[in-house]
């Protein structure tokens, strides 16, 4: 099975809830997680602030519609409170992530062409 980066039922909904603000959401959703992808980066050695942020990450991945961000968020909140060995690989899947879904972001705002 194929796996879901983005669930277009997501936006479709926030775009019809927000109508001339869902660009403006869209931009500071991306803004927003660019700084915690970086944070990511920055904490990779400390498990507790993994998972402080991975939780915050999760949610507005997951408000969202980025599906799988959120779920390898929600993995890396999950094994940081449990001390797991490697949590910088999810860092780096995470990142990987967001470099793939960022771009998907900026064609749907590119659509507004605000």
């Amino acid at each position: 099975m194929a796996e879901i980066h983005l669930d277009p039922d997501v936006l479709s909904g926030l775009q019809e809830v927000m109508e001339g603000e869902y660009p403006k959401l869209l931009d500071t959703f991306l803004d927003d997680s660019q700084k915690r992808v970086e944070a990511l980066r920055k904490a990779r050695d400390d498990a507790k602030a993994l998972g402080r942020i991975a939780h915050s990450f999760k949610g507005s991945s997951g408000n969202l519609g980025a599906v799988r961000l959120a779920q390898l968020c929600q993995r890396l909140e999950v094994e940081s409170a449990g001390a797991a060995a490697n949590l910088g690989d999810l860092v780096d899947q995470i990142d990987h992530e967001f470099a793939l879904v960022r771009p998907l972001y900026e064609s749907e705002r590119g659509r507004f062409g605000v």
